[in-house]
C-alpha cells in the first residue's frame, strides 16, 4: 500500500536481453525527436535520497512517474512516457494534463509496463523520493518485482516527499532547469504569484479562527484512515501555515502514514473540519455517509467537510487551486463546533 492507494488495500514479463541491451545504448544517444538542444557534457543532480546522481550527458529521453511529469511539464519538460497509480484521465493530480504523444505506462498502482519502456530507450527515469520506504515513486512496497526492472533502463532520480510540497516543488524546478527547462517562461512566473497570494489569504483565514482543528482522512467500506500529517507533506504546510490539522496517536505499525480506525471507533477525533482524501472523491464520502458511524463524528454531521488534495500536489498552479478552496471552506467553518 502506498499513501496515493486506497488505504484499504496493501499492495511483465521478464525482459529479453536484446531489447535491454537496445535500451542501454540508446541511453547513452541523442534523439532527433527531442525537442530540447542537444547538450554535450556531464549532468549530474543530488537526488531527495542525499545521492549525486552522474551521466556523461544530459537526458532527454525522460520517464517519469505522472505526478513527477505534471512538475517537469509546469518547468517546460515533456517527458516520453509516464506511469500512474490510477486513470490519467481521472487523477486529480493528471486529469488536466495535456498528454498527447506521451506513452503511457501502467494506471495502476504497482503495474507498468517495463518492455513498453524498454523499447523508448530512456536516459532518465523520474519520481518522488519516499524517506518512509526508502525508495522512489515506482520501486516503493507493494509494487511488482517485474515492473521495479524499470530502474534497469536508466539512473533514477526524484526530489524528496519531506516537509513540505514547496519544497517539492522546488526540487523539481532545480531537476528541470537542469535539464534545460523553459524557467524564464512567463507562465512559471505567474503560477508562482497566484500560489503566494492563495497562500497568503489561506495564512490569513486560519489567523482569523485560531481554534479551528482539522482532520485529514480517507473513507472507505472497511474503515477510516486517518491520516498523519509528520508524513504528508501539504499537511505540514497547513500546519505551519496555521492551520490546526490533528496529529492521530497511534499510527499504523509498520506505516505509520496513517492510523485506521474501524467504522465503530470513527468517533476518536473530533475536528471542527474534516479534509477528505480527494483521490476517489466525492465517491468515498459517499461510502462513509453510509456508515450509521460517520454522523458520530460531529463535522461530518455539520457536513464540514472538503476535498483535500492528498499526496498528488507538485505544481504551484494546482496548489494554488487547493489553497483558493481550502481557504473558503476554512472560512465556512465552525471553530466553535466542538469542545
Amino acid at each position: 500500500m502506498k499513501p496515493h492507494s486506497n488505504p484499504a488495500v496493501r499492495r511483465l514479463s521478464v525482459l529479453v536481453a536484446a531489447l535491454l541491451a537496445l535500451s542501454f545504448s540508446g541511453a547513452c544517444s541523442s534523439d532527433s525527436s527531442s525537442s530540447a538542444d542537444d547538450t554535450s557534457g556531464p549532468w549530474s543532480f543530488v537526488d531527495g535520497s542525499g545521492e549525486t546522481v552522474e551521466v556523461d550527458h544530459t537526458p532527454k529521453r525522460i520517464i517519469a512517474h505522472a505526478y513527477a511529469a505534471a512538475a517537469l511539464m509546469s518547468f517546460g519538460i515533456k517527458p516520453i512516457a509516464v506511469w500512474a497509480d490510477s486513470d490519467v484521465t481521472t487523477d486529480p493530480g493528471t486529469k488536466d494534463l495535456d498528454l498527447s504523444g506521451v506513452e503511457i505506462l501502467g494506471e495502476t498502482f504497482g503495474e507498468i509496463d517495463v518492455e513498453k519502456a524498454a523499447s523508448l530507450r530512456p536516459d532518465l527515469i523520474v519520481g518522488d523520493w519516499w524517506p518512509v520506504e526508502n525508495a522512489h515513486s515506482g520501486f516503493e512496497a507493494g509494487v511488482q518485482e517485474e515492473s521495479k526492472k524499470l530502474a534497469d533502463l536508466a539512473p533514477v532520480v526524484g526530489p524528496s516527499q519531506g516537509d513540505s510540497i514547496v519544497e517539492l516543488i522546488e526540487g523539481y524546478e532545480k531537476l528541470a532547469a537542469s535539464l534545460g527547462g523553459k524557467l524564464d517562461d512567463p507562465t512559471v512566473a505567474a503560477n508562482k504569484q497566484r500560489f503566494e497570494t492563495a497562500r497568503s489569504n489561506f495564512t490569513q483565514a486560519t489567523a482569523a479562527k485560531p481554534g479551528l482543528t482539522a482532520l485529514a482522512v480517507s473513507p472507505t467500506t472497511d474503515g477510516l484512515a486517518v491520516a498523519v500529517p509528520k508524513y504528508a507533506p501539504e499537511l505540514l504546510d497547513f500546519q505551519s501555515w496555521g492551520l490546526n490539522v490533528v496529529d492521530p496517536e497511534r499510527p499504523d505499525e509498520g506505516f505509520p502514514y496513517w492510523e485506521t480506525l474501524s467504522w465503530e471507533n470513527a468517533d476518536r477525533y473530533q475536528p471542527d473540519l474534516l479534509l477528505i482524501d480527494d483521490r476517489s472523491y466525492p465517491a468515498n464520502l459517499d461510502d462513509a455517509k453510509k456508515q450509521p458511524s460517520w454522523t458520530s463524528v460531529a463535522a461530518a454531521k455539520a457536513d464540514a467537510v472538503v476535498p483535500w488534495p492528498a499526496y498528488w500536489l507538485h505544481t504551484y498552479s494546482d496548489y494554488a487551486t487547493q489553497l483558493e478552496q481550502l481557504t473558503k471552506a476554512v472560512q465556512s467553518a465552525n471553530a466553535d463546533l466542538v469542545g
